[in-house]
C-alpha cells in the first residue's frame, strides 16, 4: 500500500512534533469519517455523478476562502515556511473541474451548500482572528489531497468515463510537484519545525478535529441528497456489482481490515472475487490503493 508510505517514513521525529500530535488527536473522528456512507459508497464503485460534481462544487468554496486567507496570511511566521501557492493550491484547478461539469457559466449555476458554508465561515473566522489555525485545515487538505489524489483520479476517470486527459479531475494534477513523497516529506519538515508552545499545538489539534467534523458535515449532506436521486443516475460508467467488482466487502484492504476485527468472512469474499474473475486481480489492486489514498486523506 504504497500511499500509506508516507505516513510512516523512517523520518525523525519525536512524540511532540505537531504532525505527530495531529495524528494521534484526530484518530477517532477519522474513523468516524472512513465509516460515512458516502464515503464507503464511493470504494464501492458507487460513484454517482451528480453527487460527485456537487463534492467538487464544495469543495471549490472551500479552498477558494482557505487559499484566500491563506493568501492574506502568507507573511505570518507561521504561514510563511509553508506558503506553496504554486505547488498545492487547489481553486483555479477545480474551477476548470467545474466549467467542464457545468458549462461556461458555471458560476452562476453552482452555490455553496449550508455545510460548505459552515466550513468556510470557520476557514474565514480563523484566518482573520487566528491565522496560525489555518496551519490546521492547509495540512488536513493538502497533504491529504496528495497522498491519494492520483489513484482516486483513475478510480473516477474510469468510473464515470472522463477524458483520458484528464478534463473534470485537474484537482487531483499537481502539476508543480514532481515527488509527492518527497514534497509531503518537506512539509511536515517545515511545519514541526513551527516555533509553537504546547498549548498552541494543541489548538492546533482541535481545529484539525474541527476541520474533520466540517468534512463529514459535507459528506452526510452529500449523503442526503443521494438519496433524492433516481436509480439511473447512479453508478455513471461503473457497475455496483459488474466487471469492476465495486463491492467494498470484495475490497482486499477492507477484507484484512474486517478480519482483523474477527470478520473472516471477508477473506473469503475476497478470494472468491479473484477466483471468478480473471482481470481481478488487477481491479483490486486499484481499489486497495483506492482506499488506501482515502484513508491517508482522513489520517492527517
Amino acid at each position: 500500500m504504497l500511499l500509506f508510505e508516507w505516513l510512516s517514513e523512517p523520518l525523525p521525529s519525536s512524540p511532540d512534533d505537531l504532525s505527530e500530535l495531529l495524528a494521534a488527536g484526530t484518530k477517532e473522528v477519522h474513523d468516524k469519517a472512513e465509516n460515512n456512507v458516502f464515503v464507503r459508497d464511493f470504494l464501492r464503485g458507487r460513484i454517482r455523478k451528480e453527487l460527485f460534481k456537487l463534492g467538487a462544487v464544495a469543495l471549490y468554496f472551500t479552498y477558494a476562502a482557505m487559499e484566500e486567507e491563506i493568501e492574506k496570511n502568507k507573511d505570518h511566521p507561521h504561514l510563511a515556511p509553508i506558503y506553496f501557492p504554486t505547488e498545492l493550491h487547489r481553486h483555479e484547478a477545480l474551477a476548470r473541474d467545474l466549467e467542464y461539469f457545468y458549462g461556461p457559466d458555471w458560476k452562476s449555476v453552482v452555490s455553496c451548500s449550508p455545510a460548505t458554508q459552515h466550513y468556510v465561515e470557520r476557514i474565514h473566522e480563523v484566518g482573520q482572528s487566528d491565522p496560525v489555525l489555518l496551519v490546521a485545515h492547509a495540512y488536513t487538505r493538502y497533504m491529504g489531497d496528495l497522498s491519494g489524489g492520483q489513484v482516486l483520479k483513475k478510480v473516477a476517470q474510469r468510473a464515470l468515463k472522463l477524458p483520458a486527459t484528464g478534463e473534470g479531475l485537474e484537482f487531483y494534477h499537481f502539476e508543480g510537484i514532481h515527488s509527492p513523497k518527497a514534497f509531503k516529506q518537506l512539509y511536515r519538515s517545515r511545519m514541526n519545525e513551527l516555533d509553537l508552545d504546547a498549548a498552541a499545538k494543541e489548538k492546533l489539534v482541535q481545529e484539525a478535529v474541527h476541520a474533520f467534523h466540517f468534512n463529514i458535515e459535507v459528506f452526510e449532506e452529500l449523503e442526503e441528497i443521494g438519496k433524492t436521486l433516481k436509480d439511473e443516475v447512479m453508478d455513471a460508467g461503473m457497475a455496483v456489482h459488474g466487471n469492476m467488482d465495486g463491492d467494498i466487502n470484495k475490497c482486499p484492504y477492507y477484507a484484512a481490515q474486517m478480519a482483523a476485527r474477527g470478520g473472516s468472512a471477508y477473506v473469503c469474499q475476497m478470494a472468491m472475487c479473484v477466483l471468478r474473475h480473471p482481470t481481478g486481480q488487477v481491479l483490486l489492486a486499484a481499489w486497495v490503493a483506492a482506499m488506501a489514498g482515502l484513508a491517508a486523506w482522513y489520517l492527517m
